[in-house]
């Protein structure tokens, strides 16, 4: 059998669907026939069908990736600033947006459930409208609780990877928030434009995804793996931070707690590009943020943090103080005098363990380097995107109240940057991102003049319900 090319083997639909609508038209008859028989027989082999999406390498620049797109000078964005929050999907935030302002995300499938692992022949457990802002325990998006509940594209076994003392059928997973619980969210999402086809990087959590931000890949990694000497981490192709130096471009780290960016040694070594959370409002009021910016919360990394404290929104620490940290991140940037040439870019790293309908499509492999797996882990490869996650892009470019139906992922964020300052591909997988310009429209600024948007407030009741005595039920698991 022929080996596994970017996407893995894959099915024909799968690696025809990319073929626009002019080329699958003369791919017709006989022809049509030939390129399936092909395939059958082994002649066509999945690597070369692959290369339809997955033809650029390390070091490709955007004009020849994408040579008929804006790119350098041609893009009006002088400030990026990329907030990534933590561990929720798209369903579990943004479900009921299509209800409640923006009707062109896509569906969720009409009596969406999943089974009950403690009467899997009875009812399944529906989606509910969750009314506690913080959970009794943490979730399961480790790679192997993520795979589960994957399960090869049928997303039916969230409820079983997440049971617990406190939740015995694991239904918090299928819980979901709205308007009610999110006001300045569900306005953001509704005004600016979105992704509803956006995903987590990897099926796994929180620092390898974080990795691919960073480095367009994770490098093997499948867990949080902390740095154990000095030289740790340095991935192969290098990280954004040393593409933006070799540059000659401005960045900077502001964090609540500790730099994530800190995992790898390069920006250990450059600790001056990093800043308390407090200097990045200074900053933006004064209009000298540097040109390319990453903001980090407070993760609540010692475990010594109430849920009302860490703003993360890390399960199960409260949403409504997350979402009160993005609404200042933003509201600052758009009130700084660098609003007229910035974007914000807001997501999360992944899902939190979260259910989500949309099954993750394949991916191109970031490199050659196969993932660090362990006696008893699922078996998997990086040619496959995490679970969805929410995105916005805020922006006086960002086109007004759309929502984008394209493929994206964390490194599409890394490529935005990168054809905005015409940087190198760091590995195939950011090579062949999309990167999101269709979320922009450049020739015009309907967010000139900011939108008006809704407070962040903390509800009272839910801080008092946020704040039981004792420790969590089970440790956080980032």
């Amino acid at each position: 059998m022929a080996p596994p090319g970017p996407f893995g083997r894959v099915p024909v639909r799968i690696l025809l669907s990319p073929l626009t609508r002019r080329t699958r038209s003369v791919l017709c008859g006989s022809m049509r026939t030939i390129v399936l028989l092909a395939f059958v027989l082994g002649a066509l082999t999945p690597a070369s069908a692959d290369s339809i999406r997955c033809r650029f390498g390390p070091g490709a620049t955007p004009a020849v990736t994408a040579p008929n797109k804006p790119h350098g000078s041609q893009i009006p964005i002088d400030t990026i600033v990329v907030a990534m929050q933590e561990n929720r999907s798209f369903d579990h935030y943004f479900a009921q947006l299509r209800l409640q302002g923006q009707p062109h995300v896509r569906r969720v499938p009409k009596n969406a459930s999943n089974p009950d692992p403690t009467n899997p022949s009875g009812p399944p457990i529906p989606r509910f409208h969750e009314t506690s802002y913080c959970e009794c325990a943490d979730l399961d998006h480790s790679w192997n609780g993520t795979h589960h509940e994957w399960d090869n594209g049928a997303m039916d076994g969230f409820t079983a990877a997440n049971t617990n003392a406190c939740n015995p059928t694991g239904s918090r997973t299928m819980g979901f928030y709205d308007s009610t619980d999110l006001p300045y969210y569900y306005s953001l999402y509704s005004q600016f434009a979105i992704a509803d086809r956006y995903f987590a990087s990897a099926l796994t959590q929180t620092f390898p995804n974080r990795f691919y931000l960073y480095a367009g890949t994770s490098f093997g990694h499948i867990r949080n793996d902390f740095p154990t000497s000095p030289t740790e981490f340095a991935p192969p192709g290098g990280t954004i931070f040393e593409a933006l130096d070799n540059a000659g471009i401005t960045w900077k780290i502001y964090f609540s707690e500790i730099p994530a960016g800190f995992l790898f040694a390069y920006v250990r070594d450059h600790a001056a590009n990093t800043a308390p959370i407090q200097q990045y409002f200074n900053d933006a009021q004064a209009g000298t943020l540097p040109q390319v910016v990453f903001v980090d919360p407070l993760f609540n990394l010692s475990g010594t943090e109430s849920r009302n404290m860490e703003n993360d929104e890390h399960p199960p620490a409260n949403i409504q103080v997350g979402e009160q940290f993005v609404a200042s991140v933003a509201n600052a940037l758009m009130a700084s005098p660098q609003w007229p040439h910035a974007a914000l870019f807001h997501t999360y790293d992944e899902h939190g363990g979260f259910w989500d309908h949309m099954p993750p499509p394949p991916a191109c492999l970031p490199d050659n380097i196969p993932p660090m797996l362990q006696s008893g882990d699922e078996p998997g490869a990086f040619d496959r995107y995490g679970i969805r996650v929410p995105v916005v892009v805020v922006s006086p470019y960002s086109r007004k109240h759309y929502v984008s139906h394209r493929t994206y992922d964390h490194t599409s964020i890394i490529r935005f940057i990168e054809t905005r300052f015409d940087l190198p591909a760091l590995t195939r997988r950011d090579a062949n991102a999309d990167p999101m310009l269709r979320l922009f429209n450049f020739h015009r600024t309907p967010f000139a003049t900011p939108p008006a948007l809704p407070p962040a407030p903390v509800d009272e009741a839910h801080r008092l319900q946020c704040s039981p005595s004792g420790a969590f039920i089970d440790p956080v698991e980032f």
